[in-house]
């Protein structure tokens, strides 16, 4: 009977925090995510080869329309709603033709903000407990209880 009552009541603590917002969701970003500097370099007449080295591989290429490849992206902040993206890649005889639509911009000062907003600072004090920089100490070449002299 205490093992049921502690089982519900570990669940009810459970479910509590849960339902509390202590539980941790963490940012998803997921897809294709491309950097401003590649899509600036996209021009019209360029071979899917030289595509793919610039962009990387699609992540939706359809065996139904060859001259179609999409490069999809989705973020979610902490469990907030789910922003999808897309940049759609036209070609026409393995010649890009035509890009439309959006993508992630990867700005790097923006990112860098949001690294410092999860970014905890522990000091630590790297010669503390280091025996090789402090002689008095013993560095383990005398057998414990012997002193070392004849």
């Amino acid at each position: 009977m205490h093992k049921l009552i502690r089982t519900l009541g570990s669940a009810m603590l459970a479910l509590s925090l849960a339902g509390c917002g202590l539980v941790y969701v963490p940012n998803v970003q997921q897809g294709n995510f491309l950097d401003k500097k590649d899509v600036d370099q996209l021009k019209p007449g360029m071979t899917k080869h030289q595509v793919l080295v610039l962009m990387g591989s699609p992540s939706v290429h359809t065996p139904f329309n060859d001259s179609r490849w999409d490069y999809v992206s989705t973020q979610q902040h902490r469990g907030g709603p789910i922003k999808i993206r897309t940049f759609t890649l036209t070609f026409n005889n393995d010649t890009l033709v035509r890009t439309e639509g959006d993508f992630f911009a990867q700005d790097p000062e923006k990112m860098l903000e949001e690294s410092k907003k999860l970014h905890v600072s522990y000091p630590v004090d790297e010669t503390q407990g280091d025996k090789s920089k402090d002689g008095s100490e013993d560095d383990g070449a005398t057998p414990p209880g012997d002193s070392g002299t004849p």
